[in-house]
This record gives C-alpha cells, structure tokens and sequence, in this order.
C-alpha cells in the first residue's frame, strides 16, 4: 500500500489546473450547439431541404449531445471523467471531419438530397462534445470540497457556455470570407487543439487516481480524503445511474434544468425567428440579440455559483426564477421592442443564474451518485431544447403573428414550475443521509 506522502506527491494535477482543462473541453465541444444553426440557409438551397429536414438536420446534434450525457455522466462514478471525455470530443472530431470532407469534396455542384443521411450521421456525431457538460460536472465535483462547488461549478458551465453564443457570431465571419468548407475545417482545427489541452489540462481527482494505480477502494478512499476529496462515487455504473433515479430529489432537479437550460437552447435556437418575425429586425440585428442572449445568460452563471455558496442554492434558485418570471411576462405581454429587449435581460439573467444553483444543489441532494445525477440532470433537463421551440411555433402558427409574445406564456408556467418545486426541496433539505459505499449498511452521513 502506498503511503499518504508518495500517494500525494505522485498525485497528477490541482482542482484548478483539472478545471481550466474541463472548462476548455466542455467550451470547444458545446460549440456544436451551433453546427448547423449558421449554415443552414446554404444548405436548404443547395440540397433543396424541406422545413422538416431542416428541422431535423439542426435538432441532430442538440439530439444526440443531451441523450449522450446519461450514460456517460454516469461512467464518471467508474473511471473519474477523463477517459469519457476524450472519447466524446474524438465523436466530435470525427464528425466534424466527415462534414468538412463532404463539403471539400460535394460542394457545390454535387451536394444533393442523396447526401442527406450522411449529413445527419456526421452532425449526430458532431454533438457528441455537447455531452461533455455532464462528465464535466462530475469530474470537478470530484476534484472540489462541496463548500467550493458551487463557484467551481458555475465557472466551468459558465464559460464552457459561451461557446455556442461565440460560434454564432464568428462562424458566419468565416463563412463570408472562405466559403462554407472553410468554416468547418476552422471547427475542425478548434476542436483538435481543445483535445490537445484537455489531455494536458484535464486528471481525474485523486481517488480515481489511486484506483488506476492498484489501490483497493478502501486505501484510495483514506488517501483521496487526506488530499482534500470530500465526494466519492457508487461502486457501478449501473449502481448510480439507478441510485440517482431512485432518489425522488432528482426529478425536481430534472424538471428545474429543463427550464432553465433547456428553456435556454429553445431560446437560443428561436430568438433569431422571434426578432426577425414579430419585430421585422434585420437578419444582423435578430442575430447580435440571440448572441447577447447567449452570451451574458452563461456568464452570468459564474457570480451565480458564488452567490449560490454564499446564500444556499436553494434561496438562489428561488430568486432567478423570480426573475424569469417576471421576464417571460414582460415578452408575452409587450409589444415594445426595447421593453421586450428588458424582459429578454431578465429571462437570461434568471436562466443563467438558476442554471449555476442547480447544479450546485445536485451534490447536496444526491450526494451518493453525482455522476448519474448529473446525467439525468443535465441530458433530460437539456431535452427543453427541443420540447420547447415546437410549442412556440405552434402558437405563433395558431395566433399569428401575436403569437410570437404570446407564446412566452410557457415560460410564465414553467417558471411557476419551478419556484413550486425548489420550495418544496428547500423545505425537505434536512436529513439527507449520505450512504458510504464499501460500507456496512447501518453506516452512514446525515448532511446539514
């Protein structure tokens, strides 16, 4: 057995080195939010698309990189994240690969319906970086005592965030200028050197470690709590993925992401129609809006984890779907521009904060499966993006073009939603029992 000294002098990494290299990762594979959203108009008039097709073609990737996170968050709990990690960004790189051979070799005069099956194959393995957001979070969890999570947490989704805001602005640039191939071989050559920082940036935390080294679960244990490690995962993958599901306190969870980051795909993908549509916005205009959104409801996720350690989560989460609240019924009931920009503001504001305290109550909740409640969290929560924008475009088809506001009206009811069920959390939230695996079943942790 290897002695705490030479286990710690052999430990590889620091809390902060593993975030910055999981916040790297998470940000180069989240940019495939925006994979297709930039260049679809090309490929309607190349491939001559229906709006289903369309439709399909731009869900692909949100489709595969939300389902991805369940099983892979959960096979955090087995090896520490790192190895899930690089396997979900090589999908990606593959992925994109194959489109940017397509188009180097298709585009423009052969690029047809024909192709269209491969276009969907390689977007779906495109998305496949999107997943990384619940591998993530189970690997910082691991890496940060639980007092620090919430800021550690919110830096690493907040930045990682901005990907898809950044890509919509810049991917279009690139485009104009190169042509469309050269915006994905731009991707191409982004997503291989965020590989390339991961694997140098990014070590699984110090128990996983141990246990690569030939420890017994038992000595990684008392050699990952004398290096600071305060959460340690259930002994399968099976294990926590069902733990988690049989922890009620999950579902609430679930439903709470599902607003506010999965409301805030569905906004990201159908602000751009909204402006442009009820506002008659120019196409730039419509797109600095949706950018502007994006961008300041992920960084704002960053003072919202700090705020969540100081204040609790709980009070936190209450506070920002306030504030979505009152936002959504400024966008369902105005039909001034600069006042519906406000409730826009406050919609971000809200969705963005709420995004950092929930996953800040994560580890507190389930603290005996974070990974595969991470997964659950943060795949099924993030299915809102693609529950949602049908819902608005239902209403605006059947409304018409007041629609477009009124359709906000869901947000108004998911928000209720939410505030509901984060009191109900705050006011069972003492008692937990942390279960202690390899532990007799009589023993246990009663957590605050």
């Amino acid at each position: 057995m290897q002695t705490t000294s030479s286990a710690f002098d052999a430990l590889k990494g620091t809390p902060q080195r593993s975030l910055i290299g999981a916040t790297v990762g998470f940000f180069i594979g989240f940019g495939a939010v925006s994979l297709f959203g930039p260049t679809a108009l090309t490929f309607i008039k190349l491939m001559h698309l229906d709006p289903g097709q369309v439709g399909l073609l731009v869900a692909m990737p949100m489709l595969t990189g939300s389902l991805l996170r369940i099983p892979f968050a959960a096979w955090v709990d087995r090896n520490g994240g790192k190895l899930p990690f690089l396997i979900l960004l090589v999908a990606s790189v593959i992925g994109i690969a194959g489109l940017y051979w397509m188009l180097l070799t298709l585009y423009p005069d052969h690029l047809t319906q024909a192709d269209y099956p491969w276009l969907l194959f390689f977007g779906a393995l495109g998305g496949c970086g999107i997943a990384t957001f619940s591998v993530g979070i189970g690997q910082v969890s691991y890496w940060f005592p639980q007092a620090q999570q919430g800021k550690a947490l919110a830096f690493y989704a907040g930045f990682g965030n901005t990907s898809p805001g950044l890509v919509a602005i810049i991917l279009p640039l690139i485009i104009a200028v190169g042509g469309l191939w050269a915006g994905y071989l731009v991707s191409l050559v982004i997503v291989l050197s965020g590989i390339a920082l991961y694997a140098v940036l990014g070590f699984n935390a110090p128990y996983f470690q141990q246990l690569h080294r030939g420890s017994t679960p038992d000595q990684a244990r008392g050699v990952a709590k004398s290096q600071g490690q305060e959460l340690f995962p259930a002994t399968s993958v099976l294990r926590t993925l069902l733990d988690s599901a049989a922890s009620w306190r999950t579902w609430p969870l679930v439903a709470l992401y599902f607003t506010s980051f999965g409301g805030f795909l569905a906004l990201t993908a159908w602000l751009p129609t909204f402006w442009g549509s009820f506002y008659k916005t120019p196409h730039w205009v419509a797109l600095g809006l949706t950018a502007g959104f994006s961008l300041y409801s992920s960084l704002i996720r960053v003072p919202g984890g700090s705020w969540s350690d100081r204040f609790g989560g709980e009070k936190v989460a209450l506070l920002a779907y306030t504030a979505l609240l009152l936002g959504a019924g400024v966008m369902t009931l105005s039909q001034d521009f600069w006042l519906t920009v406000l409730g826009e503001a406050l919609v971000a504001t809200g969705m963005g904060v709420a995004n950092a305290a929930v996953f800040k109550l994560v580890p507190h909740y389930v603290p005996h499966a974070v990974g595969g409640t991470a997964g659950w969290v943060g795949g099924l929560g993030a299915l809102g993006g693609f529950v949602v924008p049908p819902i608005l475009g239902h209403m605006a088809q059947a409304m018409g073009t007041i629609g477009y506001i009124r359709g906000y009206s869901v947000y108004i009811g998911l928000a209720l939603l939410s505030i509901a069920l984060t009191s109900l959390l705050y006011a069972t939230r003492t008692g937990i029992t942390l279960r202690v695996p390899h532990a007799p079943r009589h023993e246990s942790l009663t957590l605050p």
